[in-house]
């Protein structure tokens, strides 16, 4: 879907866009999708990156597996986890930018 598609406002599209905004809608979720924007990595160095214990990075992981924002490795003993796409990181970004801007702290362009 791009961004000249009309949605209509009563469909499934809306729905999914819940889902996936609940999902975003937590700070070690957003961490762990900042964290995992430079490739791949194991849960242990994903929990110590976000300062979260590694149980409850795995419990955040589980949620995001199974929204579609990640996807696993195994290699050993260790599981690997990947954004799947860009598409929840450019979220992020855009929400980032967003705020920066609603809150002035946004650099100035061509400064």
């Amino acid at each position: 879907m791009n961004a000249d598609m009309q949605v209509e406002i009563e469909g499934p599209h809306v729905e999914l866009a819940v889902e996936v905004f609940s999902l975003l809608a937590d700070a070690t979720r957003v961490r762990l999708i900042l964290a995992l924007g430079n490739g791949e990595l194991p849960v242990n160095a994903l929990a110590e990156r976000v300062g979260k214990p590694a149980a409850a990075v795995s419990q955040h992981l589980a949620k995001m597996r199974l929204g579609g924002m990640v996807a696993t490795r195994q290699e050993g003993t260790k599981v690997y986890y990947r954004l799947r796409d860009s598409h929840a990181s450019q979220l992020v970004m855009d929400a980032i930018h967003q705020a920066e801007h609603a809150l002035g702290t946004a650099p100035r362009h061509g400064a």
